[in-house]
C-alpha cells in the first residue's frame, strides 16, 4: 500500500483513506470484514464523520482494539462552540477511543459557512478547546461542491488548519474556473504544509432520477475496475495530495483497494484516453456557480 506524509503532521499514512461513510447503514458483521479487509491491505487511515449515520458505532469494536496502529478522524457539523464539543465527545464515545489524530469542521463549502465557524463561539473554539484537553490532536476543514477550494483558501487565511478535504477528480478539475481555485488552494496548502486530501475521486455523476441505485453513494459512482484505475492514477499523480478517501460503499472499496496497489503501472496517455472517453461523466454537484 502507497503511504505518503500527512503535510506538517510528518506521519505516513495510507493513501488510500477508508472513508467510512460506508459504514452508515450497513450490520456489524458487514462492518468488521470491511475494516478487516482496510487493515489487511495496509489501510491505516480512517475517516468518519458524526454525521455518517451508524459509522462511528459500527468501527468502535475494531478500531478501538488496533487505535495506536492507526490514523483516526473525525468531523463535526455543528457550527456553535457548545454543540461542536457535544458532538465531539459524542464521536469519541461511539468510537470507544479517548482522542483523534485529527478533527474536521465539516462541509465547510461557502463563505457563509465558514464564518459561522470561525465567529466567536463557533465551532472552530470547540475544536482548539478539544486540542487543548489533548483529545483532538490536530484540526483540519471539510467541504462540499464547486466553491469548496475557494472557501478552504479564505480558511487558511483565517487559521492555519492542518489538513483541508475537498472534490477532486478528472471532470471537476477540467473546469477552468474550478482549476484555478485548486491551484491556488494546493500552492497555498503547500506554502502552509497542510496536508491536501480529496473526496469524489471515482464519482461519476448525480443519480439519474427513478433510476435503480446499486449502491449506497448518494451519486453514481464507476464501478469498472478500468475506470476506477484512472480515477485512482488521476488523483495520485497529484505529489501533493497525501490521501484520498473511499466511496461511500462497502462493495466498491476492494476494487479501490486494487486501483491503488497497481498505481504507477498505467500511463497517463492511457489514463485520458480513459477517462476523456466516458459518456456522461460530470460533477456530481450540478452546475459551478460563483462564490461572489
Amino acid at each position: 500500500m502507497l503511504k505518503r506524509t500527512v503535510g506538517r503532521l510528518k506521519r505516513e499514512t495510507s493513501v488510500l483513506m477508508f472513508g467510512a461513510a460506508s459504514l452508515g447503514q450497513v450490520t456489524q458483521e458487514e462492518a468488521d470484514a470491511s475494516i478487516a479487509f482496510a487493515l489487511a491491505h495496509g489501510v491505516d487511515h480512517f475517516d468518519t464523520a458524526a454525521s455518517y449515520g451508524d459509522a462511528e458505532l459500527r468501527m468502535g469494536p475494531t478500531i478501538s482494539r488496533v487505535r495506536n496502529d492507526i490514523f483516526l478522524a473525525t468531523k463535526t457539523g455543528q457550527r456553535t462552540k457548545k454543540e461542536a464539543k457535544e458532538e465531539i465527545y459524542r464521536s469519541l464515545e461511539r468510537m470507544k477511543v479517548d482522542s483523534v489524530d485529527l478533527l474536521q469542521l465539516h462541509a465547510v463549502g461557502s463563505m457563509e459557512e465558514l464564518d459561522r465557524c470561525t465567529a466567536k463561539g463557533g465551532s472552530l473554539e470547540a475544536a482548539l478547546e478539544a486540542q487543548s484537553e489533548g483529545i483532538v490532536k490536530e484540526i483540519g476543514i471539510t467541504g462540499h461542491g464547486h466553491q469548496a477550494p475557494a472557501v478552504h483558501l479564505e480558511a487558511l487565511r483565517r487559521f492555519p488548519f492542518a489538513t483541508i478535504l475537498f472534490p477532486l477528480n478528472y471532470y471537476m478539475y477540467g473546469l477552468p474556473d474550478y482549476r484555478e481555485a485548486v491551484d491556488a488552494l494546493m500552492e497555498e496548502a503547500n506554502k502552509q504544509q497542510t496536508a491536501i486530501r480529496v473526496i469524489k475521486a471515482i464519482a461519476k455523476a448525480p443519480w439519474i432520477e427513478g433510476a435503480e441505485r446499486p449502491y449506497a453513494t448518494w451519486y453514481e459512482p464507476f464501478d469498472q475496475q478500468e475506470i476506477i484505475d484512472a480515477c485512482v492514477h488521476f488523483v495520485l499523480s497529484f505529489p501533493s495530495v497525501c490521501g484520498f478517501a473511499s466511496a461511500g460503499d462497502v462493495h466498491l472499496f476492494p476494487k479501490i483497494v486494487d486501483a491503488v496497489e497497481r498505481y504507477g503501472t498505467m500511463s497517463k496517455e492511457d489514463m485520458e484516453r480513459i477517462l476523456s472517453g466516458i459518456s456522461g461523466y460530470t460533477s456530481v454537484f450540478g452546475a459551478p456557480t460563483s462564490i461572489a
